[in-house]
C-alpha cells in the first residue's frame, strides 16, 4: 500500500512539475509572480508570520487563566484565517473574475459578523470550560495522571 501511495505522489509531484513548467514559460511576468508566490510567501511567512504567531501565543498561555487557553487561541487562528481569506476582496473588490451575486456584498461586515461569532462561541467556551473546572473536585487529576499525593 505503501508503495502504491508513493507511486501515486511522485505522479503527482510530475505532473505538478510539467504545471509549474509550462506556467512559467507562458510569459516573463508570470514565472516573476509564481516565483514570488512560491518563494516568497513561505519567507514571509517564516519570517514575520511565524514569530509573531509563536509570540502571541507564548503571551496568551502567560497572561490567560487556564481554562481560557484553547478558546481563546482557537478564536485567534479562526479570526487569522477568516482575514486571510476576505483579503483579496477586500483589498482590490473587482481582483478576482466576476461572478454574479459574489460582489455585491459588504466585506468588511460579513467578516465583522463572522469574526464576531466566533469570539462569541470563545467566550461561551471558556466559561463552560471555567464551570467544568469549578465542578470538578480539587484531588481529582486530569486523564488519571497521578497526583504529587500519590
Amino acid at each position: 500500500m505503501r508503495a502504491a501511495l508513493f507511486v501515486l505522489g511522485l505522479a503527482a509531484l510530475a505532473w505538478g512539475g510539467y504545471l509549474a513548467w509550462d506556467f512559467a514559460h507562458a510569459s516573463f511576468r508570470d514565472a516573476w509572480q509564481g516565483a514570488a508566490f512560491f518563494i516568497g510567501g513561505p519567507l514571509v511567512h517564516d519570517a514575520v508570520v511565524a514569530p509573531v504567531v509563536g509570540g502571541a501565543a507564548y503571551l496568551l498561555t502567560r497572561l490567560l487563566p487556564p481554562t481560557w487557553h484553547t478558546p481563546v487561541k482557537a478564536a485567534a487562528t479562526c479570526t487569522a484565517v477568516l482575514a486571510i481569506l476576505a483579503v483579496p476582496l477586500i483589498w482590490r473588490p473587482f481582483g478576482v473574475p466576476t461572478n454574479p451575486g459574489l460582489h455585491d456584498r459588504d466585506y468588511w461586515a460579513g467578516l465583522g459578523i463572522a469574526v464576531a461569532a466566533v469570539w462569541v462561541a470563545a467566550a461561551v467556551a471558556g466559561v463552560v470550560n471555567g464551570w467544568r473546572r469549578s465542578e470538578q473536585p480539587p484531588n481529582q487529576s486530569k486523564q488519571g495522571a497521578p497526583t504529587e499525593m500519590e
